[in-house]
């Protein structure tokens, strides 16, 4: 059974037909769901929704994209989120240098004061690293939380390793499978298998064969077989794929 390590199914996008966005996961063996809160006005119907479906699990956190809504206040109301038990991670948190009007201190604020509450609840950290990735690991270095998911990685293979040395997996989706993406695929192909997860971000960063569509999770299955090939592993590559990565998901999230 695959794990789909970063799913926003609370997401407008799939209002009209959730219930079959799930099933059609769950018959392509995508049995498992791990659900990230972005903003406080989240936290309840992420809970909600992995709740409601048998083995998943749900994360608490302020995206960074979502620090200029938010208020200092909403650490306190992520705080009691946690203390109330049941998150399987702090996330979806981070930094993001990619859109160019966003405030780099407050990120920087919001994020430090996330990886305090994630070192407080010994929680693993679900993180954003777009085009930030030396300014995640220098504060990841300085407040060590236990270990997480550096989702949709994009970085180098140096700045791997330093992920994978703090305790990282790093998630792989959507991104790899444009021939274009060279870094990532070389990524994907030579990374530690046992350093890899396999996530969709639905319904965000659609993979090839959809274009500009909606992405799904029920195409983590085609994930999965991407990654055998580019890897080389052969004819029950994507098997080997699943049995590893969904190890590595429980490993990390403690699932």
């Amino acid at each position: 059974m695959l794990i789909d390590t970063h799913i926003h199914l609370d997401a407008d996008e799939f209002d009209a037909d959730r219930d079959a966005v799930v099933a059609r996961a769950r018959e392509a063996g995508v049995g498992r769901f791990v659900i990230p809160a972005v903003d406080v006005r989240n936290f309840d119907r992420v809970r909600e929704l992995a709740t409601a479906l048998p083995g998943s699990a749900w994360a608490a956190g302020i995206h960074p994209l979502f620090v200029d809504g938010s208020k200092a206040s909403d650490i306190a109301t992520l705080r009691a989120r946690l203390a109330e038990g049941g998150a399987c991670a702090v996330g979806e948190i981070g930094l993001d240098g990619y859109v160019e009007d966003a405030d780099p201190v407050r990120q920087d604020w919001f994020f430090v004061e996330q990886l305090k509450l994630a070192r407080e609840f010994d929680l693993p950290v679900i993180v954003h690293v777009r085009r930030a990735q030396d300014r995640v690991l220098k504060y990841l270095r300085r407040y060590r939380p236990r270990g997480g998911i550096a989702h949709a990685f994009n970085g180098s293979r140096q700045q791997a390793d330093v992920f994978m040395s703090l305790g990282f997996k790093l998630g792989f989706g959507g991104a790899m499978t444009y021939s274009g993406s060279t870094r990532i695929r070389e990524l994907a192909r030579t990374i530690p298998i046992e350093h890899i997860v396999l996530e969709s971000d639905a319904p965000d960063i659609p993979p090839a064969w959809v274009g500009k569509g909606r992405n799904e999770p029920v195409f983590v299955a085609r994930f999965a077989a991407v990654l055998a090939e580019l890897r080389e592993m052969g004819e029950n590559g994507a098997d080997e794929v699943a049995r590893a990565t969904t190890a590595n998901a429980r490993a990390v999230l403690q699932l």
